[in-house]
C-alpha cells in the first residue's frame, strides 16, 4: 500500500497566489485569436487535462509554484489559481526537477485529468516521483530514488515513468483513501494508461496489448497496423495512437470501429478524436481531425514559433485528452486556450473505485471516485430501505472525476439509522453529450439505533433469560430468524430486561434491567455483546416492582431518543419516563388511566413510518390494537388490527427489524415453545405469522 506523505514547508505564499480569479472576456470564435490567460512573467511548464490547466509560473508574491486553474468547457474563462506545489529551491538544495527549454528551465510535470499533478523531486543526483492529490499531500514513499526520470503517462490515479539510471519502468497508483496492489517494475518500453489499463507493445510488429492493473491480466490485444515495434503509445478512450519514432510512421487505431487511420508523423499529443503536432519550421500548431474514421487534412490552430527545443510538448503547449481543448504559451507570456472544434465522445467512465459495502459512522467514511473521459456535473443520493432519500450531494467534477462520500449523517445533520442503504450516482457531461448512472448498497453502523438494536447494525435482537441465569442476545443478519447468539450468566430469577436505546452520546443502545428486588439499572451499551450483572451499570432507582409492564416503544416525545413506557400494577395507569440523553430518565408523566383491561402491552417501535414509536396492546377478548405515538409523549386513539389474536402465546416481543427491509417486526412464542414472526408491513399492520424456531419453552423470559 502506498504511504501518503504530508508536505509542511511547501505552503508559503498560498494565500497570495489564490487571490482573485481570471476571467476571459468572451469565447474564442473559430476564426479569431483566443483571449489570453495572463501570467506574471510567463510559463515554464504546462499541461492541460480534464479541464484543468496546470502550469509552472510565478505567483503574485514572487514565489514559483506549480498551479492549477479550472477552465470552462468552452475555453472562455479561467477560475481561481490554486498553488499545488512549491517549485523553488529549498534550503538544502532540494527542488522540483527541471529540464532545459526555451524558457531557460522548465518543470517536468504531468496532469492526471482529476486535478492530480505529477512531478519529480530532486535531492542531489537522485529523483523521486511525487503524485500530488491536494496542495498539501502527495504519494512518494514507495517510489525509488533514480536519475534521469521522465513520465510515460499519468491518468487519474495510475502513473508510469521511466528511469534511465536503472533501465526500468515503474507503474503504480495512488488514491486519497484506499490502498493499492498494482505496482509493476519492468523494462523500459512504450506505454500509456487509460484507467486501470496499461497499454504496451505486444509480440510482433504493430501489436499492442492492454494489461488490467487491478485484475492483473491481459484483457485486450489488437493489431494497429504499425510496421514496427511501437515506440510511443497514447491511449484516449477508443483511440490508440502509435508511432515508430519521432520521424517514423504514425497512426491511430479505432477500437470501436476496428479501423486503422494514418496520421502525420512527428511529436504529437492526442485528444479525443484528434491530434496536435508542432510544425516548427512553419511556426504553427497543426490539428488533425480523425474522429470520423478518416484523417482530415491538418489545419493550423495557433501560431507558435519553432524555438530551439526540438520537442516542446508540455513545455510550451499541451492538449487536454479528456474531451477538451488545446493550451499554448504565446510570445507575450500569456496562455491561450484554443477549442479543438472536434466533437467529444459521449460521457463514459474510464474507471471507478467504489468503496466497500460498509459505513462506520464512528470511525470511518464511505468514499468513492469515478474517473470520467471528460468533466461532468453529478448527483449522489443515499436512500434508506424504504426508498426515502436521507442524503444528497451534488457537484461539478474537479477535473474529469466525481468524488462522493457519506459519513452516516442525513441532510439535516443528524445520524441516520443503522441498517441497509442504497446509493446512486448520476452524471451529465458539462460539454457535449452523454450521461452516466450507477448504484449500489452499503450498510451503516455506528449511527442511530433501530428498535431493539443492541448490535449496532439496525437489526433487532431478541433477548432471553433461561433458568440457569443466562441472559442471551439472539442476533440475525436480516434473514427473518435468529442465527447466532451471545450470552452472559449470573442473573437471578425474576430479572426483567428491557432492550432500550442510547441514553448518552456513544450511539450504543443501553439495556435496562429490573432486578428482583425492584431496582432498575441502566447497563451501558456494548454495541454487540451480552451483559452480566457486573457489567458497567448505573442505578435508576428502586420501587420499580410497582409496574407490571416495562417496555420501550421507541421515541414517544419526538426528541429522537427512546423512552420508557410503564403500567402501574395497582391502578392500571400508564406513564412515560422520557430519556434525558444524559444517562437518566426524566420524572414520569401519566398518559392514561386504568388500562387493566389489556393483558399485554408491547413497545413495538415505529410501525407506521412517521418516526415516532408505537405500542401494541391485546385486550382480554383477544383483540389486538395499535396505539400510535403522537410525538409529544402521548398515544393516539387505538386502532384495531386483529381479532381473536394470540390466545396461545405466552410471550410477545416488538423485536424491531429482523427481515432487513427496514420495517419493525413482531415475534411471539406459543405454549408449545414454537417461535413465530409476523413481518411488519410498514403501515401499522403485519403479515401472516411464519414459524422460525421451536424448542424455546426453556426460556423463562423473552424481552
Amino acid at each position: 500500500m502506498a504511504r501518503r506523505v504530508r508536505a509542511r514547508s511547501f505552503l508559503v505564499g498560498l494565500a497570495a497566489l489564490s487571490a482573485g480569479s481570471l476571467t476571459i472576456v468572451a469565447p474564442a470564435a473559430a476564426d479569431t485569436t483566443p483571449t489570453p490567460v495572463q501570467t506574471v512573467d510567463g510559463v515554464w511548464g504546462i499541461d492541460f487535462a480534464g479541464g484543468i490547466l496546470t502550469t509552472a509560473e510565478t505567483a503574485p508574491n514572487g514565489d514559483p509554484y506549480v498551479t492549477n486553474r479550472p477552465i470552462s468547457a468552452d475555453g472562455a474563462s479561467a477560475g481561481d489559481r490554486t498553488a499545488w506545489i512549491y517549485a523553488g529551491t529549498f534550503a538544502h538544495g532540494q527542488h522540483v526537477k527541471r529540464v532545459p527549454c526555451d524558457a531557460g528551465s522548465c518543470v517536468v510535470l504531468r496532469a492526471a485529468g482529476n486535478g492530480n499533478v505529477g512531478v519529480f523531486f530532486a535531492d542531489g543526483d537522485k529523483e523521486k516521483a511525487q503524485i500530488w492529490d491536494a496542495p498539501d499531500s502527495y504519494h512518494s514513499a514507495s517510489e525509488p530514488a533514480v536519475a534521469g526520470a521522465r513520465f510515460v503517462d499519468l491518468t487519474g490515479r495510475y502513473f508510469a515513468y521511466d528511469a534511465p539510471s536503472t533501465g526500468k519502468q515503474y507503474v503504480d497508483a495512488t488514491h486519497r483513501y484506499h490502498g493499492h496492489d498494482v505496482r509493476l517494475t519492468r523494462s523500459v518500453t512504450a506505454a500509456s494508461l487509460w484507467g486501470s489499463r496499461l497499454w504496451a507493445p505486444g509480440s510482433g510488429a504493430g501489436v499492442v496489448t492492454a494489461y488490467d492493473l487491478e485484475r492483473k491480466k491481459t484483457v485486450e490485444t489488437l493489431t494497429t497496423g504499425a510496421p514496427c515495434t511501437v515506440k510511443e503509445l497514447q491511449a484516449v478512450g477508443r483511440w490508440i495512437y502509435w508511432n515508430c519514432g519521432p520521424t517514423g510512421a504514425a497512426g491511430v487505431y479505432d477500437r470501436a470501429a476496428k479501423k486503422k487511420i494514418t496520421v502525420p508523423s512527428g511529436p504529437a499529443l492526442v485528444g479525443d478524436g484528434y491530434l496536435v503536432r508542432h510544425d516548427r519550421p512553419a511556426g504553427k500548431l497543426m490539428l488533425t481531425d480523425f474522429h470520423t474514421g478518416t484523417a482530415a487534412a491538418p489545419r493550423p490552430i495557433a501560431d507558435l514559433p519553432g524555438g530551439n527545443t526540438a520537442d516542446q510538448r508540455r513545455l510550451t503547449w499541451a492538449v487536454d485528452r479528456f474531451g477538451g481543448d488545446i493550451a499554448y504559451v504565446e510570445q507575450g507570456k500569456a496562455i491561450r486556450i484554443v477549442p479543438s472544434g472536434v466533437p467529444s465522445s459521449a460521457l463514459s467512465v474510464i474507471e471507478a473505485e467504489p468503496d466497500d459495502g460498509y459505513v462506520g459512522a464512528k470511525d470511518d467514511r464511505w468514499n468513492s471516485t469515478w474517473q470520467f473521459n471528460k468533466p461532468a456535473s453529478w448527483k449522489f443520493t443515499v436512500k434508506d430501505s424504504r426508498g426515502r432519500a436521507v442524503y444528497t450531494d451534488t457537484g461539478t467534477t474537479t477535473g474529469a472525476e466525481a468524488e462522493a462520500g457519506w459519513n452516516g449523517k442525513t441532510d439535516a445533520g443528524t445520524y441516520a439509522y443503522n441498517g441497509r442503504y442504497t446509493w446512486a450516482l448520476s452524471a451529465t457531461a458539462t460539454e457535449g453529450g452523454g450521461s452516466y448512472t450507477t448504484s449500489g448498497t452499503f450498510g451503516l453502523s455506528g449511527g442511530r439505533q433501530g428498535h431493539h438494536d443492541q448490535g449496532g447494525y439496525s437489526y433487532g435482537e431478541l433477548v432471553t433469560l433461561n433458568s440457569s441465569g443466562a441472559l442471551t442476545l439472539h442476533y440475525t443478519e436480516g434473514i427473518g430468524a435468529f442465527d447466532w447468539k451471545q450470552s452472559a450468566s449470573g442473573w437471578p430469577a425474576g430479572t426483567v430486561a428491557v432492550p432500550f436505546g442510547d441514553m448518552g452520546t456513544d450511539r450504543c443502545s443501553e439495556m435496562l434491567v429490573r432486578m428482583p428486588g425492584g431496582e432498575l439499572r441502566r447497563y451501558a451499551g456494548k454495541c454487540g455483546s451480552s451483559y452480566s450483572p457486573s457489567s458497567s451499570h448505573t442505578s435508576l432507582g428502586t420501587g420499580w416492582n410497582a409496574y407490571d409492564v416495562l417496555t420501550a416503544p421507541g421515541d414517544l416525545t419526538g426528541d429522537g431518543r427512546t423512552d420508557l413506557l410503564a403500567r402501574q400494577a395497582s391502578t392500571g395507569d400508564v406513564f412515560v419516563f422520557a430519556n434525558d440523553g444524559a444517562g437518566k430518565l426524566k420524572a414520569r408523566v401519566k398518559i392514561a388511566s386504568a388500562w387493566k383491561g389489556y393483558t399485554r402491552m408491547v413497545g413495538a417501535g415505529d410501525l407506521t413510518g412517521d418516526g415516532i414509536g408505537d405500542v401494541l396492546a391485546r385486550d382480554k377478548y383477544g383483540a389486538l390494537y395499535r396505539l400510535d405515538g403522537a410525538g409529544a409523549g402521548k398515544l393516539k386513539a387505538r386502532v384495531k388490527i386483529a381479532a381473536q389474536w394470540g390466545a396461545s402465546y405466552n410471550a410477545v416481543v416488538g423485536v424491531g427489524d429482523i427481515t432487513g427491509d427496514g420495517k419493525n417486526d413482531l415475534v411471539a412464542r406459543d405454549t408449545a415453545g414454537n417461535l413465530y414472526r409476523n413481518s411488519g408491513n410498514g403501515n401499522g399492520t403485519f403479515g401472516p405469522r411464519v414459524k422460525i424456531a421451536s424448542g424455546w419453552q426453556g426460556y423463562k423470559g423473552l424481552f
